[in-house]
């Protein structure tokens, strides 16, 4: 058995950086993992991965060292079961609006007496372990607030029993609140709405992460306080990096490469 090493880094008051994997790659999984992140995030909602190819993923990063996390494709307790067995040390569950569906995330990532998880833990048994207690003090139950509903109950879903965090997804937010994804952490009411999640989840010890769309951003959300951070996802860094690459070959823009640069490292 090992300890979830991102929940004792959040603990310690330590920031995380992740990379999120929507590409159904475990060598991409890999190669996030092996460059530092400290999680690696395999996207089942919005990325082209069911769950054969989601167990190959997590273990792809297990042996880089990072945290492997999944984000489930919907609130369900099933799919939360199957997420933790396959060896996921966390989860992020989208589109949480109400206690009622924190609780019911809550309660899916949890065994009874205070959760509804049941018990089959295909290979989590030879990562957290497999006594139900001791699991259910390791894994992390982050939960995404992202819609105008959600705002609205933003303090009933951080005061949650068994939600550990919240993790921001400031596109669908900025969508809820009528805002342009172009102004996305600009407009006023955007840049409101997140420092009010972010309140009231510190009000009440919750870990509070949030999604980014490369290094600039997330280091300014470091500096604001955020303990979880995702820098980018597989498919935006990788079209970041063609194009830079493609840039400095056609028109000697500056780049990356350098002469005596290894060709596959």
């Amino acid at each position: 058995m090992t300890t979830n090493r991102l929940r004792e880094k959040l603990e310690q008051g330590q920031v995380a950086l992740g990379g999120w994997c929507s590409a159904g790659s475990p060598f991409a999984a890999e190669i996030l993992g092996e460059t530092g992140y400290d999680y690696v995030c395999i996207d089942t909602q919005h990325g082209l991965i069911h769950y054969d190819a989601m167990w190959p993923m997590l273990q792809a990063v297990r042996g880089t060292g990072a945290t492997p996390i999944v984000r489930v494709p919907v609130n369900r307790t099933e799919w939360l079961g199957k997420a933790l067995d396959a060896g996921a040390e966390a989860v992020i569950v989208p589109m949480v609006n109400t206690r009622e569906e924190a609780e019911l995330a809550a309660a899916g990532c949890r065994y009874a007496p205070v959760g509804v998880r049941s018990y089959g833990p295909t290979r989590a048994a030879g990562i957290l372990g497999s006594d139900p207690a001791a699991v259910n003090r390791q894994v992390l139950c982050l939960v995404m607030i992202e819609t105008a509903t959600a705002l609205g109950n933003v303090e009933a879903i951080c005061s949650t029993p068994g939600v550990d965090g919240v993790y921001i997804g400031p596109a669908d937010l900025a969508i809820s609140l009528g805002v342009p994804l172009a102004e996305m952490g600009i407009a006023a009411v955007h840049v409101d709405a997140i420092a009010r999640i972010k309140a009231a989840c510190l009000a009440q010890g919750r870990f509070i992460g949030i999604h980014t769309g490369g290094g600039s951003q997330a280091r300014a959300y470091v500096e604001q306080g955020f303990q979880l951070v995702t820098v980018g996802t597989d498919a935006g860094l990788f079209r970041a990096a063609v194009r830079e690459h493609l840039a400095a070959a056609r028109e000697g823009t500056a780049g990356t490469g350098t002469a005596g640069a290894n060709p596959y490292a």
